[in-house]
């Protein structure tokens, strides 16, 4: 085999790689050998076909599965002797007018590999990174509050007679139509609604305010404008209610008894769990925002050259992303007061970010001997399975026998425990912060995004 570099250029390399076909015709005669043992033609005896024979019945196909088998086994040879890292597979070349002559044996087996290597870039001292961590101090008043939205949730409904009022419980038929034809998902035969509760599109429950069972009644409605349903966003809808039933609240006291009919020993146990939830949500909040101030600083500390193809791919991603919320939307770009350059330029910046980072942690991980454990990807594909219900089965196959499938499990448990070895190295500051100002932080990091 003998290699020649002919492109090294920045992180682009172009190799190319001859092997002399009398190599190739040994790797013939040795495969024809060995078939002759196993093969079994009418006509001859066991292992008595001849090699002339089977090189005119199998040699074609036979010398192709060597030519693949040598172009991969030469590729990786060539790059594991040159210590270098592909950022994708090598794109391989071999003319077809070529290919024809070294599968008949008349010339050397020569082609052309072109791909990026990987940058190499120095790790930072993690203690040089500083992250202030925002904290809320859960109050026993939110714990309160969310006591009572639970309460209010499981509030007992008793029929009554008359008119409903804000509070009150709606059953009820309805028909949704637009220029007088019924929409596909505006209708329910028994739908249910409180009053108040503003689970309905605006306008909606007020006007049912009054009516009692068995009243018709015909309502105008208008979707808001950014309404998910594109075919339904800023157009006014009529709606033909029956009214079935009218249900009045019953009232709920916070005790010991309470907390029993849900399962648990007291209300105070209760509590606590509640208070273990809302800890929870704030420290998802909490944990988001830091992860974002460390991203940002690797970010700002890390400038290097990115392999193209890999930066091509990761775009190509991001923007047919992008293409598929916009037609779901239904919105254009000059909606989003941009223009598709723009909107391009934009998209390129952020997938060089995420290439960038994710090579950085990538790095990280590699060099401190971080691995995901059998365990903990075991958990996740648990959790993916419990995801489709009714389909466990066929979610758990197309993972186990796809790879691709499987490895966008292993990515982001892989980027949280980089994530969590460097915090752990890093200078964190804890910042006593209210509930406002955290989900300020987190709106305000997502509008940069």
């Amino acid at each position: 085999m003998q290699v020649t570099e002919t492109l090294a250029e920045g992180l682009k390399r172009e190799l190319k790689i001859e092997i002399p076909a009398g190599d190739l015709a040994a790797k013939l005669d040795a495969y024809m050998e060995d078939m002759k043992s196993k093969a079994q033609i009418k006509g001859f005896r066991p292992g008595k076909v001849p090699v002339a024979h089977l090189k005119k019945m199998y040699g074609r196909q036979a010398m192709a599965e060597i030519l693949s088998n040598t172009i991969q086994e030469t590729s990786r040879q060539a790059i594991e002797e040159r210590d270098e890292r592909p950022a994708l597979n090598p794109d391989i070349d071999l003319p077809e007018d070529e290919a024809e002559k070294i599968l008949s044996g008349e010339a050397d087996l020569s082609f052309s590999m072109k791909y990026d290597i990987l940058p190499s870039f120095e790790i930072i001292d993690f203690s040089t990174i500083e992250i202030e961590r925002p904290v809320v101090e859960v109050a026993e008043t939110e714990v309160d509050e969310r006591l009572n939205e639970i309460a209010q949730n499981s509030k007992p409904f008793e029929q009554k007679d008359g008119a409903a009022e804000n509070g009150d419980r709606v059953t009820m038929a309805y028909v949704g139509k637009l220029e007088g034809e019924p929409f596909e998902g505006g209708a329910d035969e028994n739908g249910q609604l409180v009053l108040g509760s503003g689970q309905f599109i605006p306008g909606f429950e007020e006007q049912l305010v009054g009516v009692k069972a068995g009243d018709e009644k015909t309502i105008d409605v208008t979707f808001p404008e950014d309404y998910p349903a594109a075919h339904l966003a800023g157009k006014t809808a009529q709606f033909d209610i029956t009214v079935k039933q009218i249900d009045a609240p019953g009232d709920i006291v916070l005790d010991d008894d309470y907390a029993k009919s849900l399962g648990l020993e007291s209300i105070d146990k209760l509590k606590e769990i509640v208070r273990d939830q809302i800890e929870g949500q704030f420290g998802q909040m909490t944990r988001q925002r830091v992860k974002r101030q460390l991203l940002d600083k690797l970010d700002e500390v890390y400038t290097f050259d990115l392999p193209e193809k890999l930066l091509n791919s990761e775009f190509d991603v991001v923007w047919r992303q992008v293409e598929e919320d916009m037609q779901r939307s239904g919105k254009t770009f000059e909606d989003e007061e941009t223009t598709e350059e723009e909107a391009r330029a934009e998209y390129r910046k952020i997938s060089e970010r995420r290439v960038r980072l994710g090579l950085v942690l990538s790095e990280i991980g590699d060099k401190n001997s971080i691995q995901v454990t059998d365990e903990e990807l075991q958990r996740a594909l648990y959790d993916r399975v419990r995801q489709f219900p009714g389909q466990e089965q066929q979610v758990f196959e197309f993972y186990k026998n796809n790879p691709q499938a499987l490895a966008s499990l292993r990515a982001p448990i892989y980027e949280e425990k980089v994530v969590d070895f460097i915090l752990e190295l890093a200078k964190v500051s804890d910042k006593t912060v209210t509930r406002e100002e955290l989900e300020k932080l987190i709106s305000d990091d997502e509008e940069v995004a």
